[in-house]
């Protein structure tokens, strides 16, 4: 785990801080893709393990085919975006808007 001790707190927040922190992976990612190899696939990682404790939080069991298809759509963009046509930037916008909502203090 990369994130060590992370899961007490993540189970805590709210779904929008969640994706939000997972957004922030993603940027990571999209800033490193064709700078930095270990740095950009060390930020994939990360936002897929925070995709697997999102997955793990029982709160959100009925959201769990729109998280699965974030982090599927994700994966595709870190492998070449050949499946959906996926690519970095425009998933760190999406992630965003998670963001933006959490700093609102607004709960989805």
């Amino acid at each position: 785990m990369l994130h060590k001790n992370l899961q007490e707190k993540w189970f805590k927040m709210s779904l929008a801080e969640q994706m939000g922190n997972i957004g922030s992976e993603v940027g990571r990612a999209a800033r490193t893709q064709d700078q930095n190899s270990r740095q950009f696939w060390g930020a994939a990682e990360r936002a897929l393990e925070l995709f697997d404790l999102t997955f793990m939080d029982s709160r959100w069991r009925g959201r769990l085919k729109e998280i699965g298809r974030a982090r599927e759509v994700f994966c595709d963009a870190i492998l070449g975006g050949k499946e959906y046509n996926s690519f970095l930037p425009d998933l760190e916008r999406y992630f965003m808007q998670f963001a933006f909502l959490a700093r609102s203090r607004v709960q989805i």
